[in-house]
């Protein structure tokens, strides 16, 4: 599937040639990225520039800094036990114990403004190749030598997007690219949005028009019923896009086994770069994403325990989002919604690791409406905004707190056990 991947592998003989002088606890808090000018992408008319300018001189290659500080991550100590462990408990009701082993990494500063607008640029440009019109630019392009782009060679994979490296190949950021409405991978984003985001098989009322992703609920007017068991069995198909990520993030692990690597995403896309950065302890930051701690529980994924006060596992995610927008919130749901109107029933709300929220509703007069989930939105009128951001304190920030989503349920109207096996039995 990712053939892509081909071209690059004799990379690998330079990248085993890096040493990267630093300590397990030691990181550097600035990375420099390369953006070689090699050729001028064009911008459509009514397309606003995505950047400032950065003089540099002709004759040098213009660097964009992004922030880093440690981040501690918890990552299994054998991918194959974990995955192991995973399937145990999805087939055959198992556990399985995981070891686990503390890591401190560099990560993004996500609570700087410049780094967390240069990473949304980044995931904006999962849904496209360089040089089309919408491609966002930095300053420059990506240096073609080092960054590039996956799953596009085949428009029926629907996984897809770029991978960005840094100029020291210590730093590699993996952009998956969200939902297209309209296009060849539509078909499949729709189908795992319905899976990973739906209360159960995108059944929303007994009047929904639209084909359900799997047979696992009971309806009645007295109760909507869930089979935990079959829905789980679901989320095994080749087509769900959590199990092609897997496999290219091992690919990535491969060729960079020295670099610092991030994930990123929008909308679908960045839930699965929860998801994936769950799995292997990879810091992740995500915009405007569904709530997927419901979908991590029906993938079985094994995570580390709480540690100190905290109920929730010690994930390395950040979810970026405002509260104009439905769809982080769970709100674009029910049969009149626009959501369901055209065939989307994206329910869950409750996110892993901890969430930045904009409040655009107070701060810019925002109403909620699904088209403010689009990135360039998110970009160009949250992100790049240079006023601070009141907390309910009072107090101003650069980037509001992040904060974990505690007492967070999704679904509560539903019912969801083991009812067909019940009728079976």
């Amino acid at each position: 599937m990712y053939s892509d991947l081909l071209h690059i592998t004799t990379l690998l003989l330079h990248i085993l040639q890096v040493v990267i002088a630093s300590d397990a606890t030691v990181v550097p808090n600035r990375i420099n990225f390369d953006l070689h000018n090699q050729f001028v992408l064009p911008v459509a008319e009514d397309q606003l520039p995505l950047t400032a300018a950065y003089p540099t001189p002709p004759s040098e290659p213009p660097a964009i800094s992004l922030k880093t500080r440690p981040i501690t991550v918890y990552r299994p100590k054998s991918l194959d036990a974990h995955e192991h462990a995973r399937l145990r408990s999805l087939l055959h009701a198992e556990t399985e114990p995981i070891e686990w082993e503390q890591k401190v990494v560099s990560g993004p500063d996500i609570e700087d403004r410049h780094t967390l607008s240069q990473l949304a640029r980044m995931t904006a440009n999962a849904y496209q190749l360089p040089g089309h019109k919408n491609w966002y630019d930095l300053d420059a392009s990506w240096d073609v030598n080092t960054s590039f782009p996956f799953g596009w060679e085949n428009d029926e994979d629907g996984f897809r997007g770029h991978v960005f490296t840094s100029r020291d190949r210590s730093t590699v950021v993996l952009s998956i690219k969200g939902t297209t409405l309209q296009g060849p991978t539509s078909k499949k984003d729709k189908l795992n949005d319905n899976l990973l985001f739906s209360c159960c098989c995108a059944r929303v009322d007994f009047s929904w028009t639209f084909s359900t992703v799997c047979d696992c609920y009971s309806w009645s007017a007295l109760h909507r019923r869930c089979d935990d068991t079959c829905l789980s069995k679901a989320l095994i198909q080749d087509s769900l896009f959590y199990s092609t990520g897997v496999k290219l993030v091992k690919d990535v692990i491969f060729l960079y086994p020295f670099a610092d690597i991030w994930l990123v995403g929008h909308s679908l896309g960045g839930s699965l770069a929860s998801l994936l950065g769950s799995t292997f302890g990879l810091p992740a930051v995500a915009f405007e994403a569904p709530g997927e701690r419901m979908a991590a529980n029906r993938l079985h994924l094994p995570l580390p325990p709480p540690i100190g006060g905290s109920s929730r596992p010690p994930v390395p995610i950040t979810h970026v989002y405002h509260n104009a927008d439905p769809i982080p919130q769970g709100a674009c749901t029910g049969i009149a919604s626009p959501c369901a109107q055209g065939g989307y029933a994206l329910e869950t709300r409750c996110h892993l690791g901890k969430s930045i929220v904009y409040d655009t509703v107070q701060k810019l007069g925002w109403h909620v409406d699904l088209r403010k989930h689009v990135i360039k939105e998110v970009i160009l009128e949250v992100l790049d905004l240079q006023d601070g951001w009141p907390d309910e304190d009072g107090n101003e920030w650069d980037v509001p707190v992040a904060r974990e989503e505690e007492d967070c349920v999704d679904c509560f109207k539903w019912e969801f056990g083991d009812y067909k096996k019940d009728k079976d039995g």
